[in-house]
């Protein structure tokens, strides 16, 4: 069964377009209902610092946020107003707690949420690094798609990245969601190939489990040659011509992510394409 609620986290104007661009479709295949979130962000005044902030600077800010907020509106009404199903843009107030944080409390009643890369330069200070606390966070499957993407509709044709880990494994099912009937699956193994192809039983029988789901999937090995496991994800994903790369996330303990770096943060960092996350 395919998800029946999304959520389409709209944090910039910039970048309403493009979310869109990806879930509407998605939630016409799959008759799901559509939510459109944005947060208001607060004007935060802390009690340490002693600072009288006049009634015009709040006016000032309300407004700019109201003008943020309508042309977000805006754009969701123009991608939704055609469309057979259910749809709600809502507006929810950040308060004393981050933009991120109210994203992850409106995620756990979803079934897929869809976000947009990291914008540096028009992301409010408060969703900054909102990708990554709502995969942590949320336990919901997160698409988080390239600043200005514009390729085809997500699940004729799929790559995961696969190893043997609870995560992955989370991952490979979250996809078939997704997957369209009879799609094309890539299953891909970054490493060195195995001398013994019964000690590969593990890989071989999630291949023979999508197949089973009445999708057309293949098994890949590709050694790593230099370059990292989400290089050769991303280089695999443009030969297939792939519309959705799907790994699991954050594998690792936050320690080892920040010294010593991971797949996930390069995922994040330099995608080519929508990428799902399941942790």
């Amino acid at each position: 069964m395919g998800p029946k609620t999304i959520l389409v986290c709209l944090t910039t104007s910039e970048n309403a377009d493009t979310l869109l661009k990806v879930a509407v479709p998605l939630a016409r295949k799959h008759n799901a209902h559509l939510i459109g979130l944005h947060t208001v962000e607060a004007l935060l005044v802390y009690p340490g610092i002693a600072m009288h902030i006049p009634e015009p600077a709040f006016a000032t800010f309300n407004v700019s946020q109201k003008k943020e907020s309508d042309a977000i509106e805006a754009i969701f009404d123009k991608h939704t107003a055609n469309e057979d199903f259910v749809s709600e843009f809502r507006l929810v107030r950040a308060e004393a707690v981050s933009a991120a944080e109210r994203m992850v409390e409106s995620a756990r009643a979803a079934d897929l949420v869809i976000m947009a890369h990291e914008d540096k330069e028009n992301d409010r200070y408060d969703q900054r690094h909102a990708q990554t606390q709502v995969i942590r966070d949320s336990g919901r499957p997160v698409i988080v798609v390239p600043l200005g993407y514009d390729g085809p509709e997500i699940g004729a044709n799929l790559l995961l990245g696969w190893s043997d880990t609870r995560e992955a494994a989370r991952a490979a099912h979250d996809l078939l969601a997704l997957a369209d009937e009879g799609a094309q699956l890539t299953v891909l193994r970054v490493g060195k190939p195995t001398q013994d192809p019964l000690k590969d039983g593990h890989a071989i029988d999630l291949v023979e489990m999508f197949a089973r789901h009445g999708l057309k999937p293949t098994l890949q090995h590709r050694e790593p040659l230099g370059h990292s496991i989400a290089e050769v994800l991303n280089d695999t994903a443009f030969e297939i011509g792939a519309d959705l790369i799907v790994s699991g996330a954050f594998g690792h303990s936050r320690a080892y992510d920040f010294v010593i770096g991971a797949t996930t943060h390069a995922l994040l960092r330099d995608q080519k394409l929508p990428v799902l996350f399941s942790k």
